[in-house]
């Protein structure tokens, strides 16, 4: 149970804003013990506003939401770590985050498992994740197993474009195929810091 000590910083205390996906810090905002309550029960982030002196969801204008997966407190108890799913960009600039919008392209796979995720709840008539989805389990599985053969017999070869293409390919398809399962990379990702202890 989180028990922040608001006393700390005379009833707000900073609330880091951070992608559950890709690990990137979206914001920083203050809470109070009401505003991170709200925070809590509704599931959507909502501060402090020291300008507007009032409880401020973030997106209640703009639909820019920002949907609660984990909260932390850090080792002082006066600091909040809170771990999002955006809906739209983080920034009232446009941007995904208040820090600039630069983009760690090695490893943010969250904006592709976000688009799957979108498409699994809310379906686009047209929409090839869509289809694949409404086709079932197994036919999704068997597009991984195919895109596998193609992305081994690629990686035989020298050419760099098709073995990219195919790599894209299976990468794709292999979220689809959790999704489909209703899991996420993260899921993946926490048995294999478990397997590295």
């Amino acid at each position: 149970m989180l028990q922040p000590n608001f006393e700390k910083g005379n009833g707000l205390l900073p609330a880091i804003i951070q992608d559950f996906h890709s690990q990137k810090v979206l914001m920083l905002g203050y809470m109070n013990e009401e505003s991170l309550e709200k925070t809590r029960n509704e599931g959507k982030v909502t501060f402090y506003s020291r300008s507007k002196q009032r409880l401020w969801t973030k997106g209640e204008t703009s639909g820019n939401f920002l949907m609660v997966k984990h909260i932390e407190l850090d080792c002082d108890k006066d600091t909040l770590l809170i771990q999002v799913i955006p809906v739209g960009p983080a920034c009232h600039t446009g941007t995904d985050t208040c820090f600039g919008d630069k983009e760690n392209k090695s490893t943010d796979l969250g904006f592709l498992e976000r688009t799957i995720q979108e498409r699994k709840a809310n379906p686009k008539p047209g929409s090839y994740t869509n289809d694949l989805l409404n086709k079932g389990i197994n036919k999704v599985a068997q597009k991984v197993g195919e895109e596998a053969v193609e992305l081994v017999i690629e990686a035989t070869d020298n050419n760099e474009e098709l073995f990219l293409n195919e790599a894209s390919d299976l990468m794709y398809h292999y979220l689809v195929l959790l999704a489909a399962k209703g899991y996420e990379l993260n899921d993946v990702i926490d048995v294999l810091k478990e397997r590295h202890k």
